[in-house]
């Protein structure tokens, strides 16, 4: 883990741009939001925090992502969320005092932007307009986990990796000829993980969806999704 450095002296002094809940400041604004942050790196496997820490600071995915994780009694892991880039997090924390009820691991290296609690409170009430972009984004995040609370509980196993699929294309993917290329965030067991079914049975769907020529592995890390319209009707999303 490296040392902070301020942003105002980093090679990319408006790398806030990037940031949706900062998408809204003009360029002077935007200087000024930058002299309160700092950065600092974690690599691969770390931890940016684990359950049960004190949190300071509001934390931001400049590049790179990470997942949010908890533990059952048994250590067997359930990933709740993937951050990517221009995501954030621990803003709860700030906000209430508790301690983190989850842990943040990095599954690519990530450089973060992050802002103290004093100066969080101090951005929410000299920028009304961060503190809207902050509840909009909390409002979508909490819709995605009410879908994915319905679809665990009432859909089958290949509808809910029909649509985590698209989910990842809306995301994720890039449009190219043949129909849109996923960068996958998370490996096979970490999908099968969060869709909370075995490895096996992932790979058994996947191969099923590429036998009807709806998608193709790319490598470990991409799909292409060949008929969107097709994983639309197999996912029950309507088309």
């Amino acid at each position: 883990m490296n040392d902070k450095i301020a942003c105002s002296n980093c090679k990319e002094r408006l790398c806030l741009h990037k940031v949706p809940i900062f998408s809204a400041l003009d360029n002077e604004d935007m200087i000024k939001v930058s002299k309160l942050i700092t950065h600092k790196d974690f690599k691969k496997g770390e931890f940016i925090f684990r359950e049960g820490d004190k949190l300071e600071a509001l934390i931001i995915i400049n590049e790179g992502s990470a997942k949010a994780v908890k533990y059952t009694s048994e250590g067997r892991e359930q990933i709740l969320h993937v951050f990517m880039e221009g995501d954030f997090f621990g803003e709860k924390y700030l906000l209430t005092n508790e301690t983190a009820d989850y842990s943040v691991e990095v599954l690519r290296n990530v450089k973060s932007c992050m802002l103290m609690k004093d100066s969080f409170t101090e951005l929410l009430h000299k920028y009304p307009k961060i503190a809207i972009k902050i509840i909009e984004v909390l409002g979508n995040r909490m819709g995605q986990l009410e879908s994915t609370i319905k679809s665990m509980g009432v859909r089958n196993v290949n509808s809910r990796i029909c649509e985590l699929l698209l989910e990842y294309g809306k995301l994720y993917g890039k449009k190219v000829p043949d129909g849109t290329i996923i960068t996958l965030p998370l490996s096979r067991e970490g999908m099968a993980n969060y869709l909370g079914i075995a490895r096996e049975t992932l790979s058994r769907k996947f191969g099923a969806l590429e036998d009807d020529g709806i998608i193709k592995s790319v490598g470990n890390k991409h799909i292409l999704i060949l008929k969107e319209d097709e994983l639309k009707l197999q996912s029950g999303l309507e088309i």
